[in-house]
């Protein structure tokens, strides 16, 4: 029986000082039929002398300009061939065996698209990282979530989460994905550049009749950004493509009062930000909302070819709003909150 190859993408930006820690460990991977590709976005450091000086086994593709995450990957996955690729960031550590027990999970069901492992802090090995944890939810007003991370509290790994689940997303710092289907489902979008494409793109394969899931028997060890300050443009990014998300893939029943509220919402939180002395985080969230009504006022084709179905025929949905947990109830836990309470 033939080993279904993978090819290992990490998409670098003047990267020298992650690939020169993290690149050895992703090399060091047991799986047999995997290649690693290092694909360039334009940087202006060193970073791919090194690799190629240092790792020449390692492939390398160069783009003559940063189109982010979304653009970047894009890209990149244009010029490789496999049947399954892992999008990697460069900053993630990796265990050994980290790639078998997910290839394993999605060999026995052709029917997952996508899928991760359990992602821990680099810094602190006993707690979950924020950019996908064990899996990642969505609540009812498109506010995503993980399994071991809600807001900025990421929990203490204690076997909880150990158990393969099927989750609304699988997080972009080592996302597995079937090549054809990445392919087939348009890839990420790129007018997103980077934050919650991810999350778009499994929204997108679950109309199109997939499942996403999580594979805890795979750990790898995240740096991160989730506790960069909140303000410029990390927060634009997050609050635009939220909000371009749940336009593109919510059906009309939903949109159409889903949407005025998160509008409400965010101004809340902006207006919250700004009279604590945050206008950085004021500033973006207005111009997140400037820049999603100039999107939809100029009506800009969408890249979603799946209809949109109801929130409560998806996996990984939470039927309550976590804002109303976290901040009301200040539940920090996913277990907590979750229950039994789902769509």
């Amino acid at each position: 029986m033939s080993v279904p190859s993978v090819a290992i993408v990490i998409l670098n930006y003047n990267g020298r000082n992650h690939l020169e820690t993290f690149l050895p460990s992703v090399l060091a991977s047991t799986y047999a039929n995997k290649r690693v590709i290092v694909a360039d976005n334009a940087s202006t450091d060193d970073s791919m002398d090194f690799v190629r000086t240092q790792y020449p086994s390692v492939e390398c593709l160069y783009n003559l300009t940063n189109e982010g995450f979304a653009g970047g990957y894009n890209w990149a996955l244009n010029l490789v061939e496999a049947d399954y690729y892992i999008l990697l960031n460069s900053d993630v550590l990796v265990t050994p065996n980290w790639i078998e027990p997910v290839i394993a999970l999605m060999e026995t069901n052709r029917n997952i698209a996508a899928c991760q492992p359990k992602l821990l802090s680099y810094h602190q090995p006993d707690l979950f990282e924020y950019a996908g944890a064990a899996g990642g939810w969505i609540d009812s007003l498109g506010y995503p979530f993980s399994r071991g991370r809600v807001f900025d509290v990421c929990e203490k790994d204690e076997g909880q989460y150990n158990d393969p689940q099927v989750v609304f997303w699988a997080s972009g710092a080592a996302m597995f994905v079937r090549a054809k289907l990445y392919h087939e489902t348009g890839g990420l979008d790129g007018r997103f550049f980077a934050h919650q494409e991810e999350i778009d793109l499994c929204w997108r394969m679950q109309l199109a009749g997939y499942t996403i899931m999580s594979c805890p028997g795979s750990v790898v060890y995240h740096v991160g950004g989730g506790t960069l300050p909140r303000g410029g443009r990390k927060v634009f990014l997050n609050f635009r493509n939220n909000l371009l998300m749940l336009g593109k893939n919510l059906p009309w029943s939903e949109k159409i009062w889903k949407l005025p509220l998160r509008f409400t919402l965010d101004g809340i939180s902006a207006w919250k930000g700004l009279f604590t002395g945050d206008t950085a985080f004021f500033k973006a969230i207005v111009k997140a909302h400037w820049a999603v009504v100039g999107i939809w006022w100029r009506g800009k084709k969408e890249k979603n070819k799946q209809h949109p179905k109801s929130m409560k025929q998806l996996g990984g949905v939470y039927s309550g709003t976590i804002v109303w947990n976290y901040f009301v109830k200040k539940q920090t836990r996913f277990q907590e909150i979750i229950g039994r309470k789902i769509l």
